[in-house]
């Protein structure tokens, strides 16, 4: 059962050390498959590493991680070449496309050259759950600031454009991102952009915030409008996730 409106979670996070296995899935990627409506069955996860080169390793770490939490697992690989014969009949069978982090550029880059964002986006209006973290959270938006290019973080405005604003994520632990997203945000490159620290998701449905999230203390999201010349932050307080 997919979930009732086009949904996407986009998180600064996802994963916490496991006791037998490198990562588990923390509470924004459980988060995730409860809000697929998936009941009965064992969700269905798919897994997107081209962000960093599709790693072997972290494909197999995502696997351990979904027997852990009792999910089905599959890894969509675009590297060397697309892994399935259907990526997108696959895509609107998951019941959640969660995309890892890495480099949003190359990402978008690759998914273009392979036609995803139309697959992309039908999943979404479908109610496949779409999430992921960094540069699997800035992808769905029009985009937001990245150090794909090198150390100085630049603007990319390529995003599949599901959710009309800019993202900004890591917002307490990269010293750069908040000034960035600001300057951003005050000379139009950006439109209202929506900010997470590590550990945070936000909840859309269709294209309305509707909640940010975490499992983590202390930890916010945050709204950046321009204002005149400058900008207007809005701390949006996050529901604490219940521990599982």
């Amino acid at each position: 059962m997919p979930a009732d409106s086009p949904t996407i979670l986009a998180t600064s996070g996802g994963y916490s050390p496991g006791r037998r296995t490198q990562i588990e899935f923390d509470g924004l990627v459980h988060h995730a498959v409860g809000l697929s409506g998936a009941e009965g069955r064992r969700p269905r996860l798919t897994f997107v590493g081209t962000a960093s080169g599709d790693p072997r390793h972290m494909n197999y770490w995502a696997l351990e991680a979904g027997r852990v939490a009792g999910f089905d697992v599959t890894c969509l690989d675009m590297y060397p070449m697309p892994n399935l014969d259907d990526v997108a009949g696959h895509l609107l069978d998951a019941d959640v496309v969660w995309v890892n982090g890495g480099s949003v550029a190359n990402l978008l880059a690759v998914w273009d050259v392979h036609g995803l964002r139309t697959p992309m986006r039908a999943a979404w209006e479908a109610g496949v759950v779409l999430a992921g973290v960094s540069a699997g959270a800035i992808c769905w938006y029009v985009g937001g600031c990245t150090d794909s290019f090198g150390p100085e973080l630049r603007p990319v405005t390529n995003g599949l454009g599901l959710l009309p604003y800019g993202c900004g994520v890591h917002y307490d632990s990269e010293e750069a991102r908040r000034p960035t997203v600001h300057g951003l945000v005050a000379d139009g490159t950006l439109p209202e952009t929506h900010c997470t620290d590590d550990g945070v998701g936000l909840v859309y449905r269709g294209t309305e915030l509707v909640e940010a999230v975490t499992d983590h203390d202390g930890k916010g999201a945050y709204i950046v409008t321009r204002d005149g010349d400058g900008i207007h932050e809005e701390r949006v307080e996050p529901r604490r996730l219940r521990v599982r």
